[in-house]
């Protein structure tokens, strides 16, 4: 069995290249994605919350439907030509922050309370 140095490692592949600045890593792609799934997670939080008052965490999944989103974007716009920068994990990192913190705030808002599961409207 090789040993921990003798494999690539994920940083060694990244090592030469250098971190882009907070402005590059906020493109409008990201937040395109981020508010597209911050609705779809939002509506399942409050679906959930109201029918079984647990949430599970969804940090995952965020992240990888982040990752899908913006990985068919990339590739759509490469295939039109006008595919001006490479998705980065900067930007993968982006997408999962804003959509947790926007299904955070459906969950912890108060908007899924026992009350509004037990109303008949």
């Amino acid at each position: 069995m090789a040993s921990t140095d003798d494999q690539a490692s994920v940083e060694r592949v990244f090592a030469d290249k250098a971190v882009s600045s907070w402005r590059e890593q906020l493109t409008l792609r990201a937040f395109v994605v981020s508010a597209l799934l911050a609705v779809m997670f939002s509506v399942i939080v409050m679906k959930l919350n109201l029918t079984t008052g647990i949430i599970p965490s969804l940090n995952v999944s965020a992240g990888l439907l982040g990752f899908f989103f913006v990985r068919m974007w990339t590739a759509a716009a490469e295939r039109m030509g006008f595919l001006r920068q490479p998705f980065t994990r900067q930007e993968n990192t982006v997408i999962q922050t804003c959509v947790v913190s926007a299904y955070g705030i459906a969950f912890s808002g108060g908007f899924g309370s026992y009350l509004f599961g037990m109303s008949e409207n």
